[in-house]
């Protein structure tokens, strides 16, 4: 019987994980495989132009962030940007009718976001801490104090919260200025999946760099500090409970 509960326990929390997962591919699914997918189907399959078939196939993407700031009930500076973005370059390129300046319009929003993530690095509000925080908690009330100690008393902490999003900044701008290239040398269908190409790398690299440089030392401060901080109530309660064992009235 405890074996069926056990493996029950086990079986649903294997489920869990799996729909954890595959909530963490949609974004990728929704923002490379799609548009990707619905480009080559519009241009090939439907005998579209390059421009609209372009100008379609970014559509979905921006609905998607469209629908989450409107989910949310919150404006996320980051989602606000790349929608803003997607709509005016959508618009720019159909006035401009130049189905490379629709590719390049990823540069656009790769660069928006850039310039915005270096700039709140320089005006000491890392914009890329609101996403980075909640890896590093997870949840957790100790981990959530621990972190306002250090943010407000550890300049080291302070200084790898900056690097954090000091690196993604500079991937970021770095993979506009390599597809803004790409854009306007390489032939529209190669760019189409070479650009989706470029943007893995850029996360790929931005991950391991501010991964190492950032979000690793974090956590490892705010682990300490938690565990530091549990071992002192612990010792306090100990010393409280000797304490009150030589107070009580002997029999």
């Amino acid at each position: 019987m405890t074996t069926n509960t056990g493996n029950t326990t086990g079986d649903t929390t294997s489920r869990r994980s799996k729909r954890s997962k595959l909530r963490n591919f949609a974004p990728l699914v929704i923002d490379v495989a799609v548009p990707i997918g619905a480009y080559y189907l519009l241009k090939n399959g439907f005998g579209m132009s390059t421009l609209m078939a372009l100008a379609l196939s970014s559509v979905v993407p921006a609905v998607r962030t469209g629908w989450g700031v409107v989910k949310a009930r919150e404006v996320n500076g980051m989602a606000a940007l790349i929608l803003v973005v997607n709509v005016v370059s959508l618009l720019l390129s159909f006035v401009a009718g130049d189905p490379r300046l629709v590719i390049a319009k990823d540069s656009a929003i790769s660069s928006t976001i850039a310039i915005g993530i270096l700039v709140s690095v320089g005006l000491g509000k890392p914009m890329m801490t609101a996403g980075m925080k909640p890896w590093v908690v997870k949840g957790d009330a100790r981990r959530e104090a621990a972190w306002a100690r250090l943010q407000g008393g550890s300049a080291r902490f302070r200084r790898a919260e900056r690097m954090f999003s000091l690196v993604w900044g500079v991937v970021l701008l770095t993979e506009c200025v390599v597809r803004v290239v790409g854009a306007y040398t390489l032939p529209v269908d190669t760019m189409v999946w070479v650009g989706n190409v470029i943007m893995v790398v850029a996360m790929g690299v931005g991950f391991l760099v501010s991964g190492a440089l950032g979000a690793g030392p974090m956590a490892a401060m705010v682990v300490a500090e938690a565990k530091s901080e549990a071992e002192g109530e612990r010792a306090e309660s100990f010393q409280d409970g000797l304490a009150s064992a030589d107070l009580a009235p002997a029999k």
